[in-house]
């Protein structure tokens, strides 16, 4: 008997006890489509951490202000260390930094109309849309004399213009008020998403430096060319590590600390940040593949449970077949092929109801799934080997039976 007529036995077998067959097949189905969901689930995190990194600008270093100590206590980023001038040396004075922006950051209200939203405003320099990397979707930059006049100007989030206008509304030359200041809409900026702290990076809106720090933040008579913030990138990747000992060595001097003084400013590299993330996004998700897998293995003791019973309960149709000439061989090949066949039939199952719950809950709850052929064919071979593996010993013990004892068998 080859496999083609055993695969035939096994189907006729499978199909006269369903619901049977359907019970043995549900560990293997839960299994597969755990394993396949959980790894999909991971491969999109980790795909949508990618896009965050590419969306903040590759090589990109952040220097914060540093905190105040208050009775002992160290407040963060309270102390208006940064400038101006520091920036125009960073770019004066580092070869390794390609470009670099300065800004400030405040929350205001925004009115348009009868609607108003609170939203984070952003005072920005001539080169902070290329160190971020923003693009504008719809209308324009604010240009450079509007930004060095501090012009009312501004680019919007998608998330304000749905917010004030409508998410399709046509907002170029739209005026709005932001804390009371009149201004202009002149683009709309692409969509990027939330960050990886979950905050919507499409809720905000960028203005002229100087006319948020005089209107909005508030400037100093003791530090006017203060800034809350300072973006650079760095020319070479590989050369970030060296950037970050470079820049803090200037800012130190530039702000004449002594060897012994804490750094008075903070720097930040935010793709290393996102990388330890995606990596332990990562480890995660294979803790989850694998603890998804033991459901497998026990769909597997399942199936070898069942078969046990199986051979138990057609002991008399064993003997009867080997009484007539069927070989051990063939036997063993019956009931192997019964637990491949369920094991492959359950993970088809199990693959389809993954992608049916992928599919809807990107959908519906705006998950980011990331199916792959590769797992999708993985999972499926390795439902073929639980099959073998968890078979072999119930159809082993029906090739051993002797035939006279077989058809004695109550």
């Amino acid at each position: 008997m080859n496999w083609i007529d055993s695969a035939r036995y096994a189907l006729t077998s499978l199909r006269a006890n369903p619901m049977r067959s359907f019970l043995t097949m549900l560990g293997v189905i839960i299994g597969v489509a755990a394993v396949v969901l959980m790894v999909a689930m991971g491969q999109g995190a980790q795909k949508q951490i990618e896009q965050q990194i590419e969306s903040m600008g590759g090589n990109l270093i952040l220097i914060r202000n540093g905190g105040r100590r208050v009775g002992g206590v160290k407040t963060s980023g309270t102390k208006q260390s940064l400038s101006t001038k520091d920036l125009n040396a960073i770019l004066e004075q580092l070869p390794v930094i390609e470009k670099a922006s300065a800004f400030v950051s405040s929350q205001a209200q925004l009115v348009a109309g009868n609607l108003n939203w609170n939203t984070t405003v952003q005072g920005i320099d001539k080169s902070y849309m290329s160190v971020g990397n923003w693009q504008v979707s719809e209308g324009r930059e604010i240009t450079d004399q509007e930004l060095k006049g501090g012009g009312r100007f501004a680019v919007i989030g998608q998330t304000i213009r749905t917010e004030l206008f409508g998410s399709n509304a046509n907002v170029l030359g739209e005026k709005i008020r932001v804390n009371k200041i009149p201004v202009t809409i002149v683009g709309v900026l692409e969509e990027k998403g939330q960050s990886t702290r979950g905050t919507d990076q499409d809720d905000i809106i960028f203005m002229p430096l100087d006319l948020v720090k005089k209107r909005i933040k508030g400037v100093t008579k003791s530090k006017p060319l203060s800034v809350d913030s300072i973006m650079v990138v760095v020319t070479e990747s590989k050369d970030i590590t060296l950037a970050e000992e470079q820049l803090s060595s200037l800012l130190r001097i530039q702000h004449k600390l002594t060897p012994s003084a804490e750094d008075d400013f903070k720097i930040r590299n935010l793709a290393e940040i996102m990388n330890t993330r995606n990596e332990t996004t990562r480890v995660f998700n294979l803790l989850l593949a694998g603890v998804a897998s033991v459901s497998l293995f026990v769909g597997g003791i399942g199936i070898m449970n069942t078969m046990l019973v199986s051979v138990t309960e057609r002991t008399r149709e064993i003997g009867l077949r080997m009484a007539i000439g069927a070989t051990p061989g063939a036997i063993l090949m019956q009931f192997l092929m019964e637990a491949i066949i369920l094991c492959l039939v359950g993970g088809m199952i199990g693959l389809l109801l993954a992608s049916t719950t992928a599919l809807i809950g990107s959908e519906l709850l705006g998950w980011q799934v990331l199916l792959q052929w590769q797992v999708v064919l993985v999972s499926w071979g390795f439902s073929a080997f639980i099959g073998v593996a968890f078979g072999y010993f119930p159809a082993k013990k029906a090739s051993k039976m002797q035939p006279i004892d077989a058809l004695r068998f109550e």
